[in-house]
């Protein structure tokens, strides 16, 4: 039997910034439902903690140092999602459709994202 021809595929196209965030747009939803799953879990094993008991403080300090680490981690997704949800909203009522318009407004979500991850180390660091 002969095999039919395979249609272009992703490896074959050069990477452009409104393909690479929507891709990014995708997998920080899947980022934020693994978010959402976290956060119900340290719930329940806050729920589960004894405080009557000696030495119970330190599960709760671990819970919580991981739930500021999964935090930290959870909120450039959220802030990416928001922004470039947003951005499609505008599209959805014709506003920002030309292609320098497009681009412009990708590159100010993502100079928005990297600002959320970094001001957070700073002003950790800082205080």
């Amino acid at each position: 039997m002969h095999e039919k021809p395979l249609s272009p595929h992703l490896q074959i196209y050069k990477p452009q910034l409104t393909s690479v965030l929507s891709i990014m747009h995708r997998i920080s939803g899947v980022f934020l439902g693994v978010g959402v799953l976290h956060f119900l879990l340290f719930l329940w094993s806050l729920a589960l903690i004894r405080n009557d008991q000696p030495g119970s403080g330190e599960p709760l300090l671990a819970c919580l140092m991981l739930s500021f680490f999964t935090a930290w981690l959870i909120m450039p997704a959220l802030v990416y999602h928001t922004l470039n949800g947003i951005r499609h909203l505008c599209w959805d009522c014709g506003f920002g459709l030309g292609i320098k318009a497009v681009y412009r407004s990708g590159w100010l979500v993502v100079l928005l994202t990297c600002f959320s991850f970094v001001v957070p180390i700073i002003l950790f660091f800082l205080r």
